[in-house]
This record gives C-alpha cells, sequence and structure tokens, in this order.
C-alpha cells in the first residue's frame, strides 16, 4: 500500500483540526504511507461540500455508513460527538477500516469495552485503532516522558493537574452539544478532564487506581442556540437545561503510590486553554503549562544548592521529539502541531504492521477514571478503578 485513503467524519472544531494536519504531515515528514484526503462526511449536504472545498477534501459523503463501503478509504477518522463514537468505530473495525477516534474514547465505559474489544479483534486482523489524545504529541509533553522513563525524577511522589478554561464562563453563553449528557456524555471531567488523566498517566507511566471526586454544575439553565460554530454560538429566545458538569475536581492515588490533585473547568474567567501539570519525585520535578507549549520547567535534586533551581528548557531543539521536521530553534510551535505528530504517528505504526498509542485500551482506562470520578460525587466516598 503506498496511499491510504482516509475518511473524515465531522468538520467542525476538530474536523478542522485534523483536516489540517492530514494536509501537513505528509509535506513536512517523510511517511512510510502517503495519506490522501478522499472523503469529508457530514450530515448537511451544502455545509459538509463548503467545508470539503475549504479544508481540501475530495469528495463528500452525508452517510457516513457509505464510508466503509468505499474502496478509496482505509481508515476512518471520528470526529463526532461522544454519542456516536461507538457505533461508528464498531462498525468500521467491523469492515476492515484503521480507525483514530477523538475523545474521550466513548460516552460510558459499556460502550468504551465494547470498542476496545473490537479494536483487540480487528488488530488480529492488522487492522489498527488509536484514540486522539493529541497533547502527548507536543514536544515538551513527549520530552517530559522520557525524562520520566529515564529515571530523572526518581521515585514519581506528587502529581498535580489542572486544565482551565473560560469559554461558558458568561452564564448567558448558550447552550451546545458539549453541554447535553446525552451527546457529551459529561461536561469539563469528560471532556478537558480526560487530557489531563491521559497525559498524567502517559508522562508517569503509571495508572491511576482510586479516586475521589466532586462535579458542579455553576449555571443550570442556558439560552439555546440559534446559531453555533466550534466553541461559541448566538443566544436565542429560548432557554434548556444544562445536563453535565461545569467543574470537576477529585484527588487521585496511583498504582505506584503517588498522590494526585486534578481540577478541570471551564469556569476559569481569564484562562483559555492552561493545562498545567506538576510532578515531583524523590530526584527532580517537571512543570509544564499549555498556554506556554514550546517550554518544560525541569528541576534536578542533585544538582548543587547553591545554583540548583527549575531549568526553563525551550522544546524547540532538533533533539527534541517530533522538532527536527519544522523550524530553526526557537521558531515556536503552536496548537495544530499535535494534530500532525498524531497523524505522523498513526501512519508510521499502519506501515509497521504495530498497534499505535494512545490505544482504545487507553481510552478505556481513562473512562473508568471519569465514571469513577463521577460516583465519587454522588456516594461521597472513593472509588477504586478496576484493572
Amino acid at each position: 500500500m503506498t496511499n491510504l485513503g482516509i475518511g473524515l467524519i465531522g468538520y467542525a472544531f476538530m474536523g478542522a483540526a485534523h483536516s489540517q494536519a492530514w494536509r501537513s504531515a505528509p509535506r513536512f515528514f517523510d511517511l512510510p504511507i502517503n495519506p490522501t484526503m478522499n472523503v469529508l462526511c457530514g450530515r448537511n449536504a451544502d455545509a459538509v461540500q463548503a467545508s470539503a472545498t475549504k479544508l481540501g477534501w475530495q469528495e463528500t459523503e452525508t452517510d457516513w455508513r457509505k464510508l466503509l463501503t468505499r474502496d478509496d478509504v482505509q481508515l476512518i477518522d471520528i470526529c463526532t460527538p461522544g454519542d456516536s463514537h461507538a457505533e461508528i468505530a464498531i462498525a468500521a473495525l467491523e469492515a476492515g477500516k484503521h480507525v483514530l477516534c477523538e475523545k474521550p474514547l466513548a460516552n460510558t465505559v459499556a460502550e468504551a469495552e465494547a470498542m476496545t474489544e473490537a479494536a483487540a479483534q480487528a488488530a488480529a486482523k492488522g487492522v489498527r485503532s488509536m484514540v486522539g489524545f493529541t497533547y502527548r504529541r507536543v514536544p515538551a509533553i513527549a520530552l517530559a516522558r522520557q525524562l520520566v522513563a529515564e529515571g530523572k525524577l526518581g521515585t514519581i511522589r506528587h502529581v498535580r493537574a489542572q486544565y482551565l478554561q473560560d469559554w461558558i464562563a458568561d452564564p448567558e453563553a448558550p447552550l451546545s452539544w458539549r453541554l447535553d449528557k446525552d451527546k457529551a456524555g459529561s461536561g469539563a471531567l469528560g471532556d478537558i478532564g480526560a487530557h489531563i488523566i491521559d497525559l498524567t498517566q502517559f508522562i508517569t507511566g503509571d495508572t491511576i487506581a482510586e479516586v475521589s471526586g466532586q462535579l458542579e454544575t455553576f449555571v443550570k439553565e442556558r439560552p439555546i442556540a440559534a446559531e453555533h460554530s466550534g466553541l461559541s454560538g448566538t443566544a436565542g429566545a429560548e432557554r434548556g437545561p444544562v445536563t453535565v458538569d461545569d467543574a470537576a475536581v477529585f484527588l487521585a492515588k496511583f498504582a505506584s503510590g503517588a498522590l494526585g490533585v486534578f481540577e478541570a473547568t471551564r469556569f476559569a474567567t481569564g484562562r483559555k486553554n492552561a493545562i498545567r501539570i506538576e510532578i515531583n519525585g524523590s530526584a527532580g520535578s517537571l512543570a509544564f503549562d499549555f498556554e506556554d507549549m514550546n517550554v518544560l520547567h525541569f528541576y534536578d535534586a542533585g544538582e548543587d544548592s547553591r545554583t540548583a533551581g527549575f531549568r526553563r528548557i525551550l522544546a524547540t531543539e532538533p533533539t527534541h521529539p517530533y522538532v527536527e521536521a519544522w523550524w530553526p530553534p526557537g521558531h515556536l510551535l503552536g496548537y495544530e502541531h499535535g494534530f500532525t505528530h498524531q497523524v505522523v504517528d498513526l501512519v508510521t505504526a499502519i506501515a509497521d504492521g504495530v498497534d499505535p498509542a494512545p490505544s482504545f485500551a487507553d481510552g478505556l482506562r481513562v473512562q473508568r477514571v471519569l465514571a469513577a470520578v463521577e460516583a465519587s460525587s454522588v456516594s461521597r466516598q472513593w472509588q477504586e478503578i478496576p484493572a
């Protein structure tokens, strides 16, 4: 196989980000297979055609099931709300199509389990699947993982993670599918909390074993959107209920014994997309904030105390993960580059005949943490995460 035909389902915020990645990856990286942007799928024929023209797709479909019968589509990229992930992904895998599915993997643990089982069965036939926890591909984050794996932090003792946004802090911001539990599964917890759950497990190489959490919905009713695009919209006259959480906080204990503190909110006024992670170990510490995404802070406890301190690492050197394909040192990367790196890793794994990461099993592990936090918020008790 020299070409990998892509069928993308969804063309809004994530669809546009994925489209940019499919366009850019083969132009900056020497890929073993050439991904071709063959089909864009969406329910509205006029809107999907306009998006296809803008984003660079060759053809369009309005029924995702037709993608599964097309010989020019070998990979299904799912950028739809969570309520359709399981149906589309399982059908695609059973049809022999590789799958990239946006996070969180599903809306429930049962759906994620079914998807993971389908992925395992498909993998035995050489069909690959991956869940889109894209922040893993930020060079500074990938470098953090390398440093922990090399033992630079020693024994991990503390993990702190926040994902802070403010895009619905205005109580008159209109409803969208992200505020509807039937479509989204959960609110801040699943939408952005899932990212920091995955990132901390990825960086540490450890898993969350127990949680104790609290969810809160600050604004319980909002205007129904007359129009909506991405994270913004125009409010209509009617109002409807918010059925997801606005904020989530939880304590965690990792399998190794490390302690974690997590916060996810879309009400942190002034914070646009702050992903803050700090990890403390017996031999050092790491700190990262996505609003300064090219920088990783590293503390080496073995240095002379007279000059010891957090070192600011600008992760733009060719020796840093993914960076060699881009610009000279100091020429910064942005949000979209993580999606490009995701394409590179996925296409390379397919060419090499290996299962890419994060796998659906990794997505299921995150889903179980989400469910446990939600259960703890109701029971007011610690919840164990099934192995």
